[in-house]
C-alpha cells in the first residue's frame, strides 16, 4: 500500500467526519479526541495545531509524540483489513485510528477501547 493517497490527505479533512460520526451515535467530539490522544501521544493543544495546518496523515503520524505502546493491542477488522495484519506502518496507524474511532461510534466502554488504560482527558 505504499504510496497510497490516504497518506497525503489531511488530518484536517478527517477529523470532522470521525466527529460527526461519532456525534450521529450519540458520542461527543472529547471522546474521538481521547482515542487519538490516546493512539498519537498528541495533546489537546496538538490535535488543534495539526487541524490548524493541514498536515497530510502522513505528516500527522511522523510529528506525533509518539505511538502508544499497547496500539498492537488493537485488532479486528476495518475497511475489510485485519489491522494487525497490515504490513505498511502509516496505513497500520492511520487504520488503528480508524478502528478506535469505530468503536467510539460503536459505544464500547472507553476502558475498552484503551485497551484497558484509563481514559485520559484532553
Amino acid at each position: 500500500m505504499a504510496g497510497h493517497r490516504i497518506f497525503g490527505m489531511s488530518f484536517a479533512s478527517i477529523y470532522p467526519l470521525y466527529v460527526e460520526k461519532v456525534e450521529r451515535k450519540g458520542r461527543s467530539r472529547e471522546d474521538v479526541d481521547r482515542v487519538v490522544t490516546w493512539l498519537t501521544g498528541y495533546d489537546g493543544a496538538g490535535l488543534r495545531a495539526a487541524i490548524a495546518d493541514e498536515r497530510s496523515l502522513e505528516e500527522f503520524f511522523a510529528q506525533a509524540p509518539g505511538l502508544n505502546p499497547d496500539a498492537s493491542l488493537i485488532t479486528g477488522l476495518i475497511c475489510g483489513y485485519r489491522v494487525e495484519e497490515i504490513e505498511d506502518p502509516l496505513m497500520q496507524k492511520i487504520r488503528y485510528m480508524d478502528k478506535l474511532v469505530d468503536e467510539v461510534a460503536r459505544g464500547k466502554k472507553m476502558t475498552s477501547i484503551l485497551r484497558g488504560s484509563t481514559p485520559a482527558t484532553v
